[in-house]
């Protein structure tokens, strides 16, 4: 199945946001109004503006930042594959984003396709966002304005299950369940990162969902290849 996907060929990646502030009061007036103005005809009018911003402020790119990504890849050694997962967080996103620049670099270098679950929707064109508007030059593989669909090196696991239904969306969640993957929702979900960071200070455990969604990923690729699940034991964590 998926004739055109190599597993070995694939760099699975996540990342995780969050609002930029804890709170919605500590924007300046002017960011206040710009996040008003660009919720306003989402948000509902007897809603709080500061509970809105909390929940809303981590999936936009302008109001939010990166704290953690994760990453991964696939080696055969015989009948078997190995997934090298690596974990990347930094309170500081310019430094977070700096110390995966190189990482990156390297996936061009050595014609690695970025996978991942909606990373055309949402991933990547956040990276692109946040590294502009912290001063970083885009690296090649994300760089992709002005290049026809067939020349952009992603593969998206949303995609590949839509087969086409481009109304269709299944969460991560939903098809790991369908395809019996071990669900990587076993803490915390999307939802509660916010309050996990914000609230409870717990980088490290959002690190740990984090590298569970890449985790989920490879393994889904590996069931749509018709291929067996990988063993925890072949699952190799390395230090950054």
């Amino acid at each position: 199945m998926l004739k055109n996907v190599n597993p070995e060929a694939l760099f699975f990646f996540d990342i995780e946001t969050v609002p930029g502030n804890p709170d919605y009061h500590e924007l300046s007036p002017d960011f206040r109004k710009l996040f008003d103005d660009k919720v306003g005809r989402f948000k509902k009018e007897e809603e709080n503006p500061a509970d809105y911003y909390f929940s809303k402020a981590g999936i936009l790119a302008e109001f939010g930042k990166v704290i953690v990504i994760s990453c991964g890849y696939l080696q055969k050694k015989g009948e078997a594959y190995t997934l090298q997962i690596k974990t990347f967080s930094n309170h500081d996103e310019k430094l977070l984003l700096e110390s995966f620049l190189p990482t990156l670099i390297n996936v061009s270098k050595n014609d690695y396709q970025l996978c991942g679950h909606n990373i055309r929707e949402f991933d990547v064109p956040w990276l692109c966002r946040r590294f502009l508007i912290n001063g970083l030059p885009l690296p090649p593989v994300l760089d992709i304005y002005g290049k026809k669909p067939w020349e952009v090196n992603h593969v998206d696991t949303l995609d590949l299950w839509k087969f086409g239904d481009f109304k269709h969306y299944t969460s991560l969640h939903l098809l790991a369940n369908v395809l019996n993957v071990p669900t990587p929702k076993d803490d915390i979900d999307g939802s509660m990162v916010g309050a996990v960071y914000w609230k409870e200070n717990n980088l490290s455990r959002i690190a740990k969902y984090c590298s569970k969604d890449v985790i989920a990923v490879a393994q889904i690729i590996m069931r749509l290849k018709g291929l067996p699940l990988i063993n925890d034991e072949n699952i190799v964590f390395q230090e950054t």
